[in-house]
């Protein structure tokens, strides 16, 4: 069965902005955390999430990459600080980009196949912000001020 996490916003920009925002370091770090990933972006390209100070803290694998509409991806908390996810093993990340007139639909979907997954609810608590901080860094200029920081201890 598994355990899933949807989260749907919608966003008044490109999809091509999207995709940038969603993969790019240099937009990346300003809206989640200081957080950098690392690919190609191409399919069977290993990608890797990064903390400010640059220690691995997720990697995985592109599953899918179709810019500007659909990336999917393996995800794997490689950090010592939470084995019991780490032992979970790999979710997947799908980020679903639908321009409609001048703003996106996206559509993100975090799914693992462990019932009661911990990773998946820890993510679940984690995207809904950085999701807002990206939306409101493409519309405004900035990102949501909460957002902006790696959490202290971590």
């Amino acid at each position: 069965m598994g355990t899933k996490f949807v989260y749907v916003t919608y966003i008044r920009a490109s999809a091509d902005k999207v995709w940038e925002a969603l993969t790019k370091p240099e937009f990346t770090r300003r809206y989640w955390a200081g957080t950098t990933q690392r690919s190609e972006w191409r399919r069977g390209a290993s990608w890797g999430a990064y903390t400010p100070d640059g220690r691995l803290w997720d990697s995985g694998e592109i599953l899918e990459a179709d810019r500007p509409r659909r990336l999917a991806l393996t995800w794997r908390k490689e950090s010592d600080k939470f084995p019991e996810m780490r032992a979970e093993g790999f979710s997947r990340l799908t980020y679903v980009l639908e321009q409609q007139g001048d703003t996106v639909k996206l559509t993100l979907t975090h799914e693992m196949d462990v019932d009661n997954s911990r990773l998946i609810g820890a993510v679940g608590e984690g995207w809904p912000m950085v999701l807002a901080s990206l939306k409101s860094m493409l519309e405004t200029g900035e990102p949501l001020a909460g957002s902006t920081k790696w959490p202290e201890g971590l």
